[in-house]
């Protein structure tokens, strides 16, 4: 019987991309155990490199990544190859969740197994269909504002929960639907269907994100919004900006609260 937390380590050293997306949907329905308590190391992967990243894509800063017109079908495949490297990292993100921090609940590890596989699932018809358009995932520069924030929390369970779910990804449900309707518009309707499929996996996402921070403050006897608001500064989050999907963000378990000051941005 495979160990989860060993197993996600494994998955997240592996340097190419197929192999560990194609690795991480193979665990689902798996009888996986898990050793909540146990602590690992990185030389226990398969590679002391994490995560494992492939030669290509190029990584650049976010302001070097070209911007193209959606009017030719390399402008559509750069968006959708750029959407294809978040999904990448998100898998590595969800993976990392796991094995990294020991001791929390069964039900934290089998949270982020789910993550793990909904990602690899996102990935997989993403660049799927981006090889439809004559390309494939690596073909463009792409940047790593995502794995910079999980690195950057990697010493803390509860700055992880706040700052990469709560934060990296619910901005994503506030970007989704305005690039949804921007493929569609440029007639790529199977890409808009992915991004659906996306969107609805990703508050389920963002949900988990919550429920652990929110029980990890409760644990901790913090109070969430200030403890969010300390962590957020202390950490150099990104600051959020408008529009937000508030719809999308309530469904995901942000407080009324949580909302009203966002909506006063």
């Amino acid at each position: 019987m495979k160990e989860l937390r060993q197993a996600a380590l494994d998955l997240l050293c592996e340097c190419d991309a197929t192999k560990k997306s194609k690795g991480v949907l193979a665990l689902k329905g798996e009888n996986l155990r898990i050793a909540a308590s146990q602590h690992l190391c990185a030389s226990q992967g398969i590679s002391k490199t994490i995560p494992g990243i492939p030669a290509k894509p190029q990584l650049v800063s976010p302001l070097q990544v070209a911007k193209r017109s959606m009017r030719t079908i390399e402008g559509r495949a750069g968006l959708i190859h750029a959407l294809t490297h978040i999904e990448f990292n998100a898998i590595n993100l969800a993976l990392d969740a796991i094995w990294r921090f020991a001791d929390m609940p069964e039900n934290y590890y089998r949270d982020w197994l789910k993550v793990a596989i909904e990602e690899a699932h996102h990935y997989s018809l993403l660049n799927t269909h981006l090889q439809t358009l004559g390309f494939t995932y690596g073909d463009f520069d792409a940047h790593n504002s995502l794995w910079e924030m999980v690195d950057r929390t990697k010493n803390d369970v509860l700055a992880r929960m706040a700052l990469v779910p709560r934060t990296m990804e619910a901005r994503g449900l506030d970007a989704l639907p305005a690039l949804r309707a921007k493929l569609a518009q440029a007639g790529d309707l199977l890409a808009a269907e992915i991004l659906d499929i996306t969107l609805r996996d990703e508050v389920g996402h963002v949900s988990i994100g919550n429920t652990w921070f929110n029980w990890l403050c409760e644990q901790r006897g913090l109070e969430p919004i200030a403890t969010y608001e300390q962590l957020a500064e202390q950490y150099d989050a990104p600051k959020p900006r408008p529009p937000f999907n508030l719809d999308a963000r309530r469904e995901a378990g942000f407080t009324e609260l949580e909302l009203q000051v966002l909506a006063a941005i």
